[in-house]
């Protein structure tokens, strides 16, 4: 017999929108991936691009949503307000709010505040992969978790609660400094080889030395004009130089505590090979799967299987 969806979770950001529907005993059966994010859906409707992927899967009518991401942010489709650190994942997802302007039930997580003037920051969708992430691992309530990305957070968790965090550009600076800086001439479309012996040793040189990070990034522009480098090893050299950088500004040092790196794909095989190239212990987690995971937690912690308030 097959199983029936009794509910769906999705992670919805700004240019993404991904949906799984899960049963009852927490197993995904369906999954639905497009370019629907907030963006998008601010010009069909909410409530409209959902009901559209729901039904293109024939999901039951009115089967409940558990959602995270930017749909809860000031321009998405109901604000879920910040909730300050300290704070538990389980009091994330009691400060759940639900838009009336459906008849579905759908539960819209909660971001996380920092509200220090000197480094005041947020997280939106992160929080989620780190319930996920948190799901059935020793000592997951505690220890420093890198989440790479275009805006790449550390967080630090203490006793089960989130302490704090930062924010990095990292991804954004590097598609900013690759399609509108001077270095485009020099590395026009190539990738990055985590692979490359000029990755590694840009890593280290800035973990070193991030100080130097802006002369460094034009030493670049100079080796290819001086030295004939190659776009690849280029692309190489900068993105070495950014993840160098913002793993020096994360304070995480070789010998001391192992890394949670919850990431996939591509950025996944960048950053193991940035904390390899500095001997840092790290433990992978699927940023997908982590996300994942921690929808369904809350949607068990509200009481859409298993008992309400459980969390576990």
């Amino acid at each position: 017999m097959i199983a029936s969806p009794a509910f769906a979770v999705v992670d919805w950001g700004t240019s993404s929108f991904r949906l799984w529907l899960v049963s009852e005993d927490g197993a995904v059966l369906a999954e639905r991936q497009s370019g629907d994010g907030m963006t998008t859906a601010r010009e069909k409707g909410f409530a409209a691009t959902l009901d559209a992927h729901l039904e293109s899967l024939d999901a039951p009518a009115g089967l409940p949503v558990v959602a995270c991401g930017m749909v809860g942010a000031r321009q998405g489709w109901m604000e879920a307000n910040y909730l300050d650190v300290p704070a538990s994942l389980e009091e994330i997802v009691s400060k759940a709010v639900s838009p009336r302007d459906t008849d579905r039930r759908v539960f819209i997580l909660p971001g996380l505040a920092q509200r220090l003037k000197a480094r005041a920051d947020v997280i939106r969708g992160e929080e989620t992969q780190l319930m996920g992430a948190a799901a059935s691992r020793p000592n997951a309530g505690a220890g420093l978790y890198c989440m790479p990305g275009t805006h790449s957070k550390w967080v630090r968790m203490e006793s089960g609660k989130v302490a704090g965090f930062s924010t990095f550009m990292t991804g954004e600076l590097f598609a900013l400094i690759v399609h509108h800086s001077i270095l485009a001439h020099s590395i026009g479309e190539a990738e990055a080889d985590p692979e490359a012996p000029a990755f590694a040793e840009a890593v280290l040189a800035a973990y070193q030395e991030p100080q130097c990070l802006t002369g460094s990034l034009f030493s670049i522009r100079g080796s290819q004009l001086l030295f004939g480098d190659t776009p690849e090893r280029a692309a190489a050299r900068l993105s070495g130089m950014l993840i160098g950088t913002e793993i020096a500004g994360s304070g995480c040092k070789s010998g001391g505590e192992s890394i949670h790196l919850i990431a996939s794909g591509r950025l996944a095989s960048l950053y193991r090979a940035a904390f390899a190239a500095l001997s840092i212990g790290i433990e992978e987690i699927d940023a997908d799967q982590a996300v994942r995971e921690g929808l369904i937690r809350a949607a068990r912690f509200l009481g859409l299987i298993g008992g309400k308030g459980q969390f576990s």
